[in-house]
């Protein structure tokens, strides 16, 4: 049987927990018609690139099927018609990557190098907040009167 993979976004209202039970419902069909979930990742809560349906953000499913076509284009059309599913992507592939995918690997990466340090100064800030009188043309103008007319020093 051909290998597919699937991309669920289910909208963000459904907990983890009901986009796992829309998975599952897909597995137990799948496997009643004779194929097999190969892979299976939740990606998580994440935003869209806009908005679908009032959603801002969707919960993402990735599933690797080993199924017949006949399979795929019904399951397609109840996910078609499931109100929780936003979108939904099938597409044929030649082999399964047992390895996880990009988007979770990414997100490690982004666990690891999640303290980046102090945040640096901008580009016009030294750090520090400054009040009022602090501002540059205050201090230039407190600074040539002091500068010019200093009793006892000559030149």
């Amino acid at each position: 049987m051909p290998l597919y993979e699937a991309v669920l976004i289910a909208r963000n209202d459904v907990t983890q927990q009901q986009v796992e039970a829309v998975a599952d419902e897909i597995g137990t069909e799948l496997e009643t018609d004779g194929g097999s979930v190969k892979k299976r990742e939740y990606w998580g809560l994440r935003g869209l690139a806009y908005r679908i349906k009032k959603n801002r953000k969707g919960h993402y499913m990735l599933l690797a099927l080993d199924a017949k076509p006949s399979f795929v284009t019904e399951m397609e059309r109840k996910l078609g018609l499931n109100e929780d599913i936003l979108r939904f992507m099938t597409v044929r592939i030649e082999e399964v990557d047992e390895n996880p995918s990009a988007v979770l690997s990414r997100k490690s990466d982004d666990r690891e190098r999640s303290f980046r340090g102090p945040k640096p100064a901008g580009r016009f800030e030294s750090g520090r907040r400054r009040g009022f009188d602090d501002r540059e043309e205050f201090r230039a103008r407190d600074d040539f009167g002091r500068d010019e007319f200093r009793p006892g020093i000559e030149e």
